[in-house]
Formats: C-alpha cells, sequence, structure tokens
C-alpha cells in the first residue's frame, strides 16, 4: 500500500517560522507580533496579523480506501507585523478576531470534508473545490471585516462582528480540531 503525506500551508511559509495553532483558551498577545516589516505598506496601519490553515492528508492508491486529513488553525508569528507606538488592547481584539475567523473557515473546511470525503477517490475528486470554495468565501470575509469596521475603527460594526464570529463559533464547535 502506497503512503502519501502532503502538507499545504495556505500562507507562504518558512519551514522554521514559529507559529501558534489556534485554541479557544489561547488568547494572542502584542509579543506574537515578531515581524519587523509592515508589508501592508501603509502609514495607518498600525497591526498586521499573518493567519490562515495547514492542512495534511494520508491516502492510499486504492480509491475505496479512507482518507485522513487534518486541518490546523495557525497564526505566523514570524509574518504578522505591530507599530509599537499605535497599539493598544482594542487593536488587539480586532487582531485576535482575524485569526478567530480563520478558525472559524477551518471549521466549514473540516465540516465539509466530512460530509464529502470518506475515501482517496473522494478526495480525488472534491477536495480541490472545497478547499478553493472555502478559501475564497474566507478571504471575502477577511476582507468584508477590515472594511466594514474600518480596521477595527467603527466600534458598532466592530462589535456586531465579534457577535457574529463568536455565533459561528459556536454552531461549528463539534468541528474543532480534535
Amino acid at each position: 500500500m502506497k503512503w502519501i503525506f502532503v502538507a499545504c500551508f495556505l500562507i507562504s511559509n518558512s519551514l522554521f517560522s514559529q507559529k501558534i495553532i489556534w485554541k479557544e483558551n489561547v488568547k494572542l498577545k502584542w509579543s506574537n507580533f515578531k515581524s519587523n516589516i509592515n508589508n501592508q505598506r501603509g502609514s495607518n496601519v498600525v497591526a498586521y496579523t499573518n493567519c490562515g490553515w495547514v492542512y495534511s492528508y494520508v491516502k492510499s492508491s486504492n480509491p475505496k480506501t479512507p482518507v485522513k486529513i487534518t486541518i490546523e488553525t495557525v497564526f505566523n508569528e514570524d509574518k504578522s507585523w505591530k507599530d509599537v507606538k499605535k497599539i493598544n488592547d482594542y487593536i488587539l481584539l480586532h487582531e485576535q478576531k482575524h485569526f478567530d475567523v480563520a478558525e472559524l473557515f477551518s471549521r466549514k473546511l473540516r465540516k465539509e470534508i466530512a460530509e464529502k470525503i470518506k475515501t482517496s477517490s473522494d478526495f480525488d475528486k472534491y477536495f480541490k473545490d472545497i478547499y478553493n470554495r472555502v478559501l475564497k468565501s474566507y478571504q471575502d470575509f477577511q476582507r468584508a471585516y477590515d472594511a466594514e469596521t474600518q480596521n477595527g475603527i467603527v466600534e458598532e460594526k466592530q462589535s456586531e462582528y465579534n457577535r457574529i464570529i463568536a455565533e459561528e463559533l459556536d454552531n461549528l464547535k463539534s468541528y474543532k480540531a480534535s
């Protein structure tokens, strides 16, 4: 039986970068933002969160064999930046929500995979389309989140997103990483 191990990184990632795996009881701290480079190139940018998910799978060349897919939500410390002159706890909460959104979409991905992919054949047929659709939704949500909250400045919109994100995470709690 031929086993294939593959890891794919949602966001470009060097082999030795420091990552934080999303956990409900672990919150980001400003000390986790270790990049010295503001890759957003804006003087009004206070912080940038580089997060997403990592997936791996084990499958056989036998199309009827079960496939195992693992998805972890990650925060990349070495690619996340902050302006130490402008940071505060409110902005840190906004950045934490970016990480929480990554977990939310990891759960959506896990849910679709659990519903549609059981075998190596299913993986070959469906994974790429499911992944690309969830990835696009994730990217669209992150853009809308920043646009509508104006990067956390509009407190009413930020509160609304905080509620939406928390509710959706709760609705998909059965798809937390094990």
